[in-house]
């Protein structure tokens, strides 16, 4: 008998629904290893909270990449959770499982086609908009409409887009994606529904899961070709964990290529410049890094913004005596109220940007950071765009044999002429949206990137000069057949039994949309091919 049955590492937005499936019967010990500390923290649980989370290293791991030629050279700045709901716990909340045709092609691999995963969706779902053909209810996710206590320019952004000719879309995780609307939220009663109150928390009330904070695993230990459980630092002392069954890897697209390096599976070079022994040779783990990357456009408007009531003491006051009392208010939502999918060009089967409308600004940075969530001195409005499915790959590879050191961070933006050419025409089409007559009557004057940017080049050298991550990373363990991806379509890595990884990072390719949601789905989509297994 030993120490437990799973071993989860990472208690992130997949691996708090692993926690919840493998122990819902009873029949399994479970313990899960988190390399942060608890999520309950005020402004984890305040939904615009996520802006004090940004650069907090006590919640937040702070990567940076190495400086990248497709952003003008610069370090980009990666935010992701180091608490337990990992990223679920810091992100933005919205709720996009991604398009249709994503998962056609996941569906090369057997049980994770379109009809697989949105079952899996539907049954994890309690959708407030309703169960229907494409949305779940009575699930353990609440998943908020976010129709209610919305910014009053919202509605003027949505007239202006259909005015550009992109219709109002009431579900963008319905039966059509393309057009604009309003996100659905994973906020629940006012508060930030991560994958930590929805599943773990629940979960941790089980006699048969354990929850260790604190807890950075340096390796997992396989021995005779078999994970049989993992070495971990906490308090200064190196402890191990041992399974019967099987390690889970769920750190992320980042820490679990790390995990897999350090173990001793990965590219054979880097672990020997590393001073690692070579277990498993893979070139694919830390491989294949996809990110969607996104730029905002921003005007001076006329008409006040929420930088009008977020930025003086009074004005801080108000929406915090309006949270306390009535749950409502600016705090109680994300910024990103409005958005939306489009096209780049007419005959492009499925759009490949996404559009995010901010009644804020931030054009006032701190010295070496991009600002978040620190109102300008004016009325100010954003609208952002992002590419759904960028060409550029990048890498995650570990610096040393220390756990501790931060891995090597290649993003590799904008590396593809195709990623180039796209990013230029949904930039011009920011422009389209901002001159119809629903936004052009409110809207003083563009500042950024601003009336003098014009030209092609100018347009290209503005948003390599000040694009960035939108915290998508996904793929650099992904799923796949042996020789070109790390784990296969049961989520188990080639060459070492005993041992799957299930999280972002074993995505077969990146979704069209915001990540979290299509995490949680493989977590519980995992959790069935694990208790299969065991079965």
């Amino acid at each position: 008998m030993q120490d437990t049955d799973y071993i989860i590492v990472g208690s992130g937005s997949a691996g708090s629904v692993l926690a919840d499936r493998l122990t819902a019967s009873g029949k399994h010990r479970v313990v899960v290893l988190e390399a942060g500390g608890t999520d309950r923290r005020f402004y984890v649980g305040l939904p615009l909270g996520y802006g004090k989370l940004f650069y907090d290293p006590a919640v937040n791991w702070c990567y940076r990449t190495e400086p990248d030629p497709g952003l003008a050279g610069h370090r980009d700045f990666w935010p992701r959770g180091k608490v337990l709901g990992g990223s679920s716990s810091i992100n933005a909340m919205v709720y996009i499982r991604g398009h249709r045709a994503d998962y056609d092609e996941w569906g090369a691999n057997p049980g994770w086609g379109w009809d697989d995963c949105l079952s899996a969706y539907k049954a994890m779902e309690d959708t407030e908009a309703g169960g229907d053909d494409w949305r779940g209810k009575g699930g353990p996710l609440f998943v908020s409409e976010n129709r209610r206590g919305l910014h009053p320019i919202v509605a003027d952004y949505i007239a202006a887009c259909g005015q550009a000719g992109l219709a109002y879309n009431r579900d963008f995780n319905g039966a059509v994606q393309e057009g604009a609307g309003t996100y659905q939220m994973t906020i629940k009663n006012a508060r930030r529904n991560s994958a930590a109150r929805a599943f773990l928390r629940p979960a941790m009330k089980r006699a048969n899961l354990a929850v260790i904070t604190r807890a950075m695993v340096t390796r997992v230990i396989i021995e005779a070709g078999r994970a049989v459980g993992v070495e971990y630092r906490r308090g200064g002392e190196t402890l191990v964990l041992r399974c019967n069954a099987e390690v889970i890897v769920a750190g992320g697209a980042i820490n679990s290529p790390q995990v897999l390096q350090l173990s001793g599976v990965g590219p054979g070079a880097v672990l020997q410049a590393a001073g690692l022994a070579v277990t498993v040779e893979n070139s694919n783990v830390g491989d294949h890094l996809s990110d969607h990357q996104g730029i905002n456009y921003t005007w001076r408007m006329k008409v006040p913004t929420y930088n009008d009531i977020l930025r003086p003491w009074w004005g801080k006051l108000f929406v915090g005596a309006q949270y306390v009392l009535t749950g409502g208010g600016p705090l109680a939502k994300s910024i990103n109220h409005g958005g939306g999918f489009f096209r780049t060009a007419p005959d492009l089967a499925r759009p490949n940007m996404q559009l995010y409308m901010q009644a804020f600004s931030t054009l006032i940075p701190r010295e070496g950071e991009r600002p978040l969530l620190t109102p300008d001195p004016f009325s100010g409005l954003s609208i952002g765009l992002s590419n759904c499915r960028p060409t550029s790959r990048g890498r995650i590879t570990i610096r040393s044999g220390d756990p501790f050191t931060h891995p090597k961070i290649e993003a590799n933006a904008f590396s593809t002429a195709h990623d180039v050419a796209e990013m230029l025409a949904a930039v011009k089409f920011l422009r389209v949206i901002a001159a119809q007559p629903a936004f052009a009557r409110l809207a003083a004057e563009e500042l950024r990137p601003g009336p003098g940017v014009v030209t092609d080049d100018a347009l290209i050298a503005d948003f390599r000069e000040r694009s960035g991550t939108v915290y998508h990373p996904s793929c650099t363990c992904r799923m796949g057949a042996v020789g070109a991806s790390v784990v296969d379509a049961r989520l188990r890595v080639h060459g070492v039994a005993g041992l799957r990884v299930i999280d972002a990072s074993a995505f077969p390719n990146l979704i069209a949309g915001n990540t979290n949601a299509p995490a949680m789905m493989m977590g519980w989509k995992g959790a069935e091919m694990v208790l299969e297994d065991a079965r």
